[in-house]
Formats: structure tokens, sequence, C-alpha cells
């Protein structure tokens, strides 16, 4: 899997580069076919961060997730949480069209 994380406006230190790769690197987990992470940090506003997460998979699938804080920590790990969201809600979404469309209730 491709990895990249841009900072703009920013400077990073190594330990907010390797916190980002250690999050975004769990999302393959999720969805099997992604191929590409790109992690971009934007630190133009005053005392604001925002973090954009750009996971790309087989068949020109994109998903992407953005999320402004004060804390570029916090900031990235609401940004994995968000796109592991997207990820499973599409996995099932496959799943489900790939079973017929069809879901099964058995609350019954």
């Amino acid at each position: 899997m491709l990895f990249t994380i841009t900072a703009k406006r920013i400077d990073l230190p190594a330990a907010v580069r390797e916190h980002a790769q250690k999050k975004t690197s769990k999302l393959s987990r999720y969805y099997s076919s992604i191929n590409q992470i790109e992690v971009v940090i934007d630190g133009s506003r005053a005392g604001m961060v925002s973090v954009e997460i750009i996971a790309r998979a087989e068949h020109s699938k994109v998903f992407v997730v953005s999320q402004t804080s004060e804390d570029v920590y916090r900031c990235i790990d609401l940004a994995a949480h968000k796109l592991q969201q997207q990820l499973r809600k599409r996995k099932g979404r496959e799943r489900d069209e790939k079973q017929g469309g069809r879901r099964i209730d058995n609350s019954r």
C-alpha cells in the first residue's frame, strides 16, 4: 500500500507522521482493496489544523474525509474514524449486493 503525507503551511514532527501512518495503515482491514492512502495536513487557520484523508481503492473508488480541530493528533484520530465508518458502510453495501440485494431479517 502506498502511503503519502503532505503538510501545508505547517511543520510536522516525525511523531505526527508516524501517528498518521499508524492510524491509516489499519484501514485496509475494513476494505481490502485499498491501494493508496494520502493524508493532507493543513495549518492555514490561526490555531486550527485541518486533516484530509484520501483513500484510493481498486476500480477507481475514492473515499475522502476531512476534519478540523485545534489538536493535530485528535484531528487525525477523528478523520481516521470517519473513514473507517465509510469503508464499513461501503463493504456492507457491496456484500448485500453480492447476495442479491436482500437483507435477512432475523428479528421475528
